[in-house]
């Protein structure tokens, strides 16, 4: 029996359809894990709340923000009800994502998508548990850059934002899938 266990763990990690699948779930439950664990550490143990702000470098702090909305605060969920509909949009992509993990022909599309939604499951596990998402990672610096001049984040946006730089450097691999048309 233990051999044939050994077979199916194989098959699902390294077989032709199951192999990326299975990486893809690897670096949701990876990302969404490391997420929820650093965020249970940062605000239970370490207790961010009472000892911030914390300077690491010039241009990076630890702080405690909640953010009620998504990037920037944008579309704020103050109330249960608009909090309800955020976790549901938040949700249905996460699905969508999961539908083009499914099909995803590669492992590096596969991670890509896994650090996407595990992200997004983090946060959306704040909304859940906490009513906002907790933030913690400060990124401040004088130089007129934007929006990234001040930038408050956490580990799953910094999932997330991994996550879409593997998805655009997938998307300049040669040979990268292309749609094709339909025959007939």
């Amino acid at each position: 029996m233990a051999g044939g266990s050994f077979l199916v763990y194989r098959r699902w990690f390294s077989g032709p359809g199951f192999g990326p699948r299975a990486f893809g779930l690897a670096a949701v439950a990876a990302s969404l894990a490391l997420d929820q664990a650093h965020k249970f550490w940062m605000l239970n143990v370490f207790d961010i709340g009472l000892r911030q702000p914390i300077r690491l470098t010039s241009f990076l702090d630890l702080v405690l923000s909640w953010n009620f909305g998504v990037s920037y605060s944008l579309l704020s969920s103050q109330t249960g009800a608009t909090r309800a509909l955020l976790v549901a949009f938040q949700l249905s992509i996460v699905g969508c994502l999961a539908y083009w993990l499914w099909r995803a022909p590669r492992r590096l599309t596969a991670a890509g998508l896994g650090l996407v939604m595990g992200g997004a499951l983090g946060n959306v596990a704040d909304r859940l548990t906490r009513g906002a998402v907790a933030d913690f990672f400060f990124f401040h610096t004088a130089l007129p850059v934007g929006p990234l001049a001040n930038y408050v984040f956490n580990v799953a946006d910094a999932a997330i934002f991994l996550g879409v730089v593997l998805l655009l450097l997938e998307s300049f691999r040669p040979g990268a899938a292309r749609p094709t048309p339909a025959a007939g």
